[in-house]
């Protein structure tokens, strides 16, 4: 890896799981009212032949990590489930009652937060709650977010009998100070458990999370990591780069000190170490930040491009209507977004009168439109083209002026109407696609409100 373009673009930038990115959004020409309107276009649309995704955010923690950067709820206090679960059935159920016909749901996936916090009862209730008004796709896919030090079997039994198939574990990192660093203490053997439940039960795909750039890593911790990880040999791994956002408010990112973190060449070294151990290990690359082996269903919409990205990440199911609920989920309806309340009180007080608790979106405009097929393009072929009238527009030359200086460092390399991001270019994503970013252009942020890109 070039260290001197790594220098040259580790720059703040967004992940690019929407376009506009949130800082950039219009909050002062968007309505809830406009936003139901997108939702209802979109509903009708694509219910019929894509079916929607539902994202549930389930935001509570018994303790907090300080790598994490989601919204949560830290309590120990478990009664809090029942009336949260009743609350995210009901405000579903204000979306349902605006549907023309029964809404056929292709994905759902169980988010937080930690969602085996809750009780199987409790996620029994609520699966059995979103599907009672509904049916189910000839092709969906359940999924959810396990820590390894509470998901009992129970959970996961439950939740396969319920149709779930995908199961993600955060494991984060394995080394003993990295993980008193990040206040998340998990043992190799607790993780092996869960893994081996899964498998038994008949989970298809088994994902763990791993994070390069936390506190304390070093090639030989990293090396170390992915050594067990070998011995469990999951069907996807995700690899995020540890996004460093201590001024985002409840982030908690304060447990160490930042002399800590690992930077620059430095933590791209952890990244290429990291890469080359799991491609030696037979995993594929996937757009940015996954692997996934060859028989997985990630791998293969790469194989068939029909890769999709939304706010939940990679995945392989491309629905047009995605309806996030919970405290501080966000909904995508490709034509607007619309994100919940931040706090479990004022989230349960708006959908207890009966309201859906958005209080802030954009509503998209076709610039907009078009500007976000090509960075999706790019996140997920590492290809896009304008040459289709329909994803011409009228910046294109802004953008290019952008990406003169990506095109003289080979980052990309530029046709008459197309773009290509070369393989070894890939660490450099999403410095391209903020290229494409007119918004970010037209309105850089006075202060530092993204992550590092590399």
């Amino acid at each position: 890896m070039n260290t001197s373009l790594i220098q040259k673009y580790n720059i703040p930038g967004p992940r690019y799981t929407s376009y506009p990115t949130v800082p950039f959004w219009d909050e002062a020409q968007f309505t809830k009212n406009k936003w139901l309107e997108t939702f209802k276009t979109s509903f009708e649309e694509s219910n019929t032949e894509q079916g929607i995704s539902l994202y549930i955010h389930l935001p509570f923690c018994e303790s907090l990590c300080t790598f994490c950067a989601c919204h949560k709820h830290i309590t120990k206090r478990h009664s809090m489930e029942d009336n949260y679960i009743d609350m995210v059935l009901k405000e579903w159920q204000l979306y349902v009652d605006l549907m023309s016909t029964k809404p056929i749901i292709k994905e759902i996936h169980l988010g937080g937060g930690t969602p085996t916090f809750f009780s199987s009862d409790n996620l029994s209730k609520l699966i059995n709650g979103l599907l009672e008004p509904s049916e189910l796709h000839n092709d969906y896919e359940f999924s959810f977010e396990g820590h390894p030090n509470n998901t009992t079997k129970e959970h996961l039994q439950t939740l396969y009998n319920l149709g779930f198939t995908r199961v993600s574990f955060g494991i984060q990192d394995y080394d003993a100070t990295v993980q008193k660093a990040i206040h998340r203490i998990q043992s190799f053997e607790q993780v092996q458990k869960v893994t081996e439940w899964s498998r038994a039960i008949g989970y298809t795909s088994i994902s763990h999370d791993l994070i390069f750039g936390l506190p304390f890593q070093t090639i030989k911790t990293m090396t170390e990591s992915i050594t067990k990880t070998k011995l469990l040999r999951p069907d996807r791994i995700s690899f995020y780069s540890y996004a460093h956002v201590p001024w985002v408010k409840g982030v908690g990112q304060r447990g160490f000190n930042e002399d800590d973190l690992p930077k620059g060449d430095e933590k791209r070294a952890l990244y290429e170490t990291g890469k080359q151990l799991l491609t030696d290990l037979g995993y594929e690359e996937i757009g940015m930040d996954h692997f996934a082996l060859k028989t997985d269903h990630l791998y293969k919409a790469t194989i068939n491009k029909t890769l999709h990205r939304n706010f939940m990440g990679y995945t392989a199911n491309t629905t047009q209507l995605m309806i996030g609920l919970g405290m501080s989920a966000i909904s995508d309806s490709w034509y607007g977004f619309a994100q919940n309340v931040k706090t479990v009180k004022e989230y349960e007080s708006i959908v207890a009168s009966g309201e859906i608790p958005v209080f802030r979106g954009h509503i998209l405009t076709e610039e907009d439109l078009v500007i976000r097929q090509h960075i999706l393009n790019i996140m997920c072929h590492l290809e896009t083209s304008w040459e289709n009238k329909n994803l011409r527009f009228s910046k294109i030359d802004i953008v290019l002026e952008a990406l003169r200086e990506a095109q003289k460092d080979g980052l990309i390399i530029v046709d008459k109407e197309s773009l290509k991001v070369p393989e070894e270019a890939k660490p450099f994503i999403r410095n391209i696609c903020m290229g494409f970013d007119v918004r970010l252009h037209e309105s850089r942020p006075e202060t530092q409100v993204f992550s590092m890109t590399i």
